[in-house]
């Protein structure tokens, strides 16, 4: 069976707003049966009392519930919906849906291709731990066999979202806890997925995957993967989205890194290998076959960027991940002429340190 992938971008004027979604079912554009995964970026903080994500999701699950005749329950339990908080600076609230339904005909070569999977629910003593590690990446080679991806060098994408946990969920633990301040479990669930990308991808080594290098050992990472938590959900919930010779249709992707806050040659490699030239930001015409961009960042340990002091780490009032998002997001959205960008913060393992990965997916060039 050849499948094909199709990729929607809607804005978000508020957390609960799917009213853009809804005029494309309604218009046909795409079937709510079709849909397999959302990513967005929300209005709120990203931190653990962030809700607009819980709020962007139950309002999608209602909706999609309302078109298919499911349940909201049913439409989560099959379709990740993650959601980062934090649009500072110039980004745009948005949200990204992904839909997969047979193709017609064969475009006879690779295609944009995207499988899911979900881990069993965590408890909040499982968080950073082996187990977390582990069941991510047999979650993620679940993701790659339902998507026809049948190597780790043809993904080039793989965002999951998992728990947080707030005081009255970390006090009622049932496993002894790696830490119990909701922030740093954020940080080592974040880590422990990227942990499990990596093991499953053979970028990281089998023997190197353990617990006890989370939050440590950051020379370890994965290229591909982009991990984000959140209240809103009890485990891990996965999305592979790579290339492959079983899916047709216009779309690609490529993926790269950002050794750290100011490296837009990074983003021009990824451009480079779509066939894209931002000269020194890509004409309206390139801009628009933009589908979709994920980008990970984070502050620098050392507390420098190319050898100069940097206060986002010691900043009272402003969490260094509202920080770095604005930057970043500023100077990728520069280069590519858009705003609506998924750009994260807490890149743990998740590119160099000090950086983060990146992965563009768009339309080929027709020639």
């Amino acid at each position: 069976m050849n499948m094909r992938c199709d990729v929607f971008r809607f804005p978000l004027s508020d957390p609960g707003d799917v009213s853009e979604l809804e005029q494309a079912l309604l218009a046909g554009d795409l079937a709510a049966h079709d849909i397999v995964a959302v990513i967005g970026k929300t209005h709120g903080n990203g931190l653990v009392n962030d809700h607009t994500r819980g709020y962007l999701t139950l309002s999608l699950a209602l909706l999609i519930a309302r078109h298919t005749g499911e349940t909201p329950e049913a439409v989560r339990q099959r379709v990740p919906f993650v959601f980062s908080g934090g649009v500072e600076g110039v980004l745009s609230a948005h949200y990204t849906v992904f839909a997969a339904r047979e193709a017609e005909t064969s475009s006879g070569g690779p295609a944009l291709a995207i499988g899911v999977a979900f881990t069993p629910d965590y408890d909040p003593g499982e968080i950073g731990r082996q187990i977390q590690i582990d069941t991510t990446a047999i979650a993620v080679q679940r993701a790659m066999a339902s998507a026809g991806i049948a190597s780790a060098k043809d993904v080039h994408f793989v965002q999951v979202k998992g728990p947080a946990f707030g005081t009255e969920d970390i006090l009622a633990a049932k496993h002894p806890l790696v830490s119990d301040n909701a922030g740093r479990l954020m940080a080592l669930g974040r880590s422990a997925s990227a942990f499990g990308i990596g093991k499953a991808l053979g970028e990281i080594s089998t023997d190197a995957a353990v617990e006890a290098a989370v939050l440590k050992d950051f020379w370890l990472f994965t290229s591909v993967g982009s991990c984000s938590a959140g209240t809103e959900v009890r485990c891990n919930e996965v999305i592979v989205v790579g290339m492959s010779e079983h899916w047709s249709g216009p779309l690609t992707i490529a993926h790269g890194t950002m050794a750290d806050a100011l490296d837009i040659k990074g983003i021009h490699a990824v451009l480079n290998q779509l066939d894209m030239t931002a000269d020194p930001q890509l004409d309206a015409e390139q801009t628009q076959r933009l589908r979709a961009g994920f980008i990970k960042c984070e502050a620098s340990r050392s507390g420098k960027i190319r050898g100069r002091v940097h206060t986002m780490l010691t900043d009272g009032d402003i969490d260094q991940q509202r920080h770095i998002r604005g930057a970043v997001g500023a100077i990728a959205a520069s280069v590519l002429g858009d705003t609506a960008l998924f750009v994260s913060g807490g890149a743990e393992h998740q590119g160099p340190d000090g950086g983060g990965m990146l992965a563009l997916i768009v339309e080929r060039a027709s020639h």
